[in-house]
């Protein structure tokens, strides 16, 4: 609040007020006295103090435009003041997150590394399994990436977590709901044509918020509150007319989800 009287005082310095007449004029003052049966103002046209007899003067109309002149400039300070606060906190939420690239998570003010997922691209021609390999040689035929183990090692407690991501190099992410299976669990199923080799990705990725803090940190969060399960933030190219497959993963279980 002293910041914000203190901006108003530093806005309201040289500001131009109107002191009406009764006979319908006004002096142009910087501000305004009543002494007795005199008002003694100082003029802004000849840089001076001056007086005149009360009488003469609307002090009713005056003091009314001076108030809503006054609000204006507290209204205008208090939101200068806001939105300087809300840059501070932006560039101190920044200056919390590692410059390294890969998957954050922060709670209680303290700053989580998600661990990178051991995944597999397991394909359909001899159930060939390239193991934790970007970017993948696409091969023609149906394939699966599946991460090891059914449950993974981060766990957070809250049905929409905020998770920072900075990028390597600029691709799209996103959060994807894991299918669990015996012993792994299913990030998505690649469909890959044999004569273009496009690849046709199938994933369950869930709706959500994305706030860019920097050229390479982004905020993530789901619309929606999260189930209890499995989950993966992936950093991916899709395949088109590509002839790899670009993927990163991270991966996190939800507890007490909705």
């Amino acid at each position: 609040m002293v910041a914000v009287l203190l901006l108003v005082s530093i806005l309201g310095f040289g500001e131009t007020l109107k002191l009406y007449l009764k006979d319908g004029g006004y002096h142009a003052v910087r501000e305004y006295q009543v002494q007795g049966d005199r008002v003694r103002y100082f003029s802004t046209e000849r840089g001076d103090w001056e007086e005149i007899p009360k009488e003469l003067v609307d002090l009713e109309k005056t003091e009314r435009e001076r108030k809503v002149k006054s609000e204006e400039l507290t209204k205008e300070a208090r939101a200068q003041d806001e939105e300087d606060q809300a840059e501070r906190a932006l560039r101190k939420e920044i200056q919390s997150i590692p410059i390294e690239s890969g998957a954050y998570y922060k709670q209680d003010e303290k700053i989580e590394t998600l661990p990178s997922a051991e995944f597999q691209v397991i394909t359909d021609k001899k159930r060939k399994a390239i193991t934790m390999i970007s970017p993948v040689p696409l091969i023609p035929g149906k394939a699966t990436v599946v991460i090891k183990g059914e449950r993974a090692r981060f766990v957070v407690k809250e049905p929409r977590p905020n998770f920072y991501f900075r990028l390597s190099k600029e691709e799209r992410f996103g959060i994807v709901r894991l299918t669990p299976k015996k012993n792994v669990r299913v990030v998505e199923n690649i469909s890959i044509i044999p004569v273009s080799k496009e690849a046709y990705e199938e994933r369950k990725q869930m709706d959500t918020f994305q706030q860019q803090l920097a050229p390479d940190l982004y905020k993530i969060w789901p619309e929606k509150p999260l189930g209890a399960g499995e989950y993966a933030i992936i950093e991916f190219s899709d395949g088109g007319e590509q002839t790899d497959l670009q993927l990163l993963i991270w991966d996190f279980s939800v507890e007490g989800g909705q």
